[in-house]
């Protein structure tokens, strides 16, 4: 299925982005590409990415606040001063969705917490996102993604593979807990629907993953004190791609067909009838040899001479791009994920499509924006009057 261009199914839906740097950005990133006109508010100073996310070619224009950020619209606000807060609340007495990722104390010194800005706009879905969230001995520490990867144990588990604790090499939680909190709006809209009512979305980094690794990995303690905590097939020294002949390959042979598929590919059919190998129950039980033998057998053949083996088989494998294979990927050529665009201020640049396809259609986004390039017009739209605007384009806007 192709998408065709179309307004997506959030057209309509106006969001007012108080967010910055990854997880808030991917959070509103989510909602512009499926529809929302998405108002990306920042201070004076701008969002941090656009000075932290790599070499510009133009001051404030970072290549990764460039991915973040397509589809926004910019307006730049000193909350500081009082007319910069009063034009803020203003506007978010009129939009459908706020996102912040600001902590709570901030917001409510804002005026920009749910509880005021409810009285205003009480169809208002506000979603505030935070390394801790508003409660709990943590609510006033503030966090980035790898802070939240220690605390949540994420950089635990990966010491049962490098010996000691590691940061993933991108910012996982923000990625993914700004997914969640795009799904969170997307449902906290879905009842607004039927209610009538807007409410508070809280999204704490912090809970969220620590969800995300219990649930993988709480395994025998979830009966107490039982056994012990990890999914041994993802934990284990080989539970990672394999070296072939020429580079790296990933299988995963995971119920007892695919098995079977990969002992006839290496040679060994008859170990689907190994009592260690036969069916899944026993292949966890002995994942350590299980994933020895893989490991030592896929080191005898090319990837390529692998790749056609395996999937002679049924069995589950592709080759381990490099990051620059992605740009020449058969399957994203085809798929379109990455595409050049002429962006306005920047030249050509690659950009990157919404990855889920919908049949109805969505939208072409706009260019990422310079820093406050859109402020008359979101002022005019907003009721601000020539007099007004003037003041809040001045050099504390």
């Amino acid at each position: 299925m192709t998408t065709p261009p179309g307004p997506g199914p959030l057209a309509g839906i106006r969001v007012l982005d108080l967010t910055a740097v990854v997880v808030g950005p991917t959070c509103t990133l989510t909602l512009a590409q499926q529809g929302a006109e998405v108002i990306k508010l920042e201070p004076p100073e701008g969002d941090l990415l656009r000075r932290l996310g790599g070499k510009p070619r133009n001051p404030g224009m970072a290549p990764k606040f460039l991915h973040f950020n397509r589809g926004k619209h910019s307006i730049t606000l000193d909350l500081k001063s009082d007319t910069g807060r009063a034009a803020a609340q203003r506007i978010a007495s009129e939009v459908d969705v706020f996102v912040s990722n600001i902590r709570s104390a901030a917001l409510a010194r804002l005026g920009l917490d749910w509880e005021s800005l409810r009285q205003a706009n009480p169809r208002l879905i506000h979603c505030a996102i935070s390394g801790f969230g508003s409660t709990g001995q943590y609510r006033d520490l503030p966090a980035y993604d790898t802070i939240i990867q220690g605390v949540s144990g994420m950089a635990d588990c990966m010491a049962r593979t490098f010996d000691q604790p590691r940061y993933m090499p991108f910012v996982a939680t923000d990625h993914m807990v700004g997914f969640i909190a795009a799904q969170a709006i997307c449902a906290a809209l879905v009842a607004r629907a039927s209610t009538g009512r807007g409410q508070s979305v809280e999204v704490p980094m912090f809970e969220n993953m620590a969800h995300f690794v219990l649930t993988e990995h709480m395994n025998q303690m979830t009966y107490g004190d039982e056994g012990p905590w990890g999914d041994p097939r993802i934990l284990d020294p080989n539970g990672r791609p394999a070296q072939t002949l020429d580079g790296w390959i990933c299988v995963s042979p995971n119920t007892d067909a695919q098995a079977h598929g990969f002992f006839t590919a290496i040679d060994q059919p008859d170990l689907k009838h190994d009592p260690r190998f036969a069916t899944v129950a026993a292949r966890l039980a002995n994942v350590t040899e299980y994933f020895e033998l893989r490991r030592s057998a896929l080191a005898t053949r090319t990837t390529a001479e692998w790749l056609e083996r395996l999937r002679a088989h049924q069995v589950p494998a592709m080759q381990v791009n490099r990051v620059e294979d992605l740009f020449t990927d058969p399957h994203l050529t085809e798929t379109g994920l990455v595409t050049w665009q002429d962006h306005h201020s920047e030249g050509q640049v690659r950009a990157l499509q919404a990855p889920n396809r919908f049949s109805e259609g969505l939208p072409e986004l706009r260019d990422t924006p310079r820093q406050n390039e859109d402020a008359t017009e979101i002022l005019e739209r907003f009721g601000f009057t020539p007099e007004e605007i003037a003041a809040l384009k001045g050099p504390t806007a």
